[in-house]
């Protein structure tokens, strides 16, 4: 995978899901991304409070909290973070066999690893150019 300047920028993961949160950090982590990990908006909090944060990469929905309220809201900690809601799935075998093994289907199709660290380099940069 290309490194670049983006690759060593600090991404706060905020998700209620922690499967999906695991993958997600694993692949963010593989890139050279610096990941903060956390799994409500209380944790994001105190992380936002100790480290700089360049991206705040989150979900529609945080436990019972809509994902826009929450950015809002870190946002008055950390003015200018850069943010990217995700609003789907990764496409990766632990979350396929759940889905099989569930029973249930999964709309629209998942995004690849490779989507992803295109979309975060992509906003970061958008960021930085701001």
């Amino acid at each position: 995978m290309k490194r670049s300047a983006d690759n060593h920028a600090t991404v706060l993961l905020l998700g209620s899901e922690p499967v999906n949160r695991s993958i997600m950090k694993e692949v963010l982590e593989r890139a050279g991304y610096v990941v903060l990990d956390a799994g409500d908006l209380g944790t994001a909090v105190d992380v936002i409070d100790k480290y700089s944060v360049d991206l705040l990469l989150t979900h529609p929905y945080v436990e019972d909290i809509p994902g826009y309220e929450a950015v809002r809201f870190l946002r008055t900690r950390r003015h200018g973070m850069a943010v990217l809601m995700v609003a789907g799935l990764l496409s990766d075998d632990r979350l396929q066999y759940r889905a099989e093994l569930e029973e249930f289907e999964v709309f629209p199709a998942p995004f690849t690893a490779t989507q992803l660290l295109e979309k975060v380099a992509e906003v970061l940069k958008m960021a930085r150019e701001r």
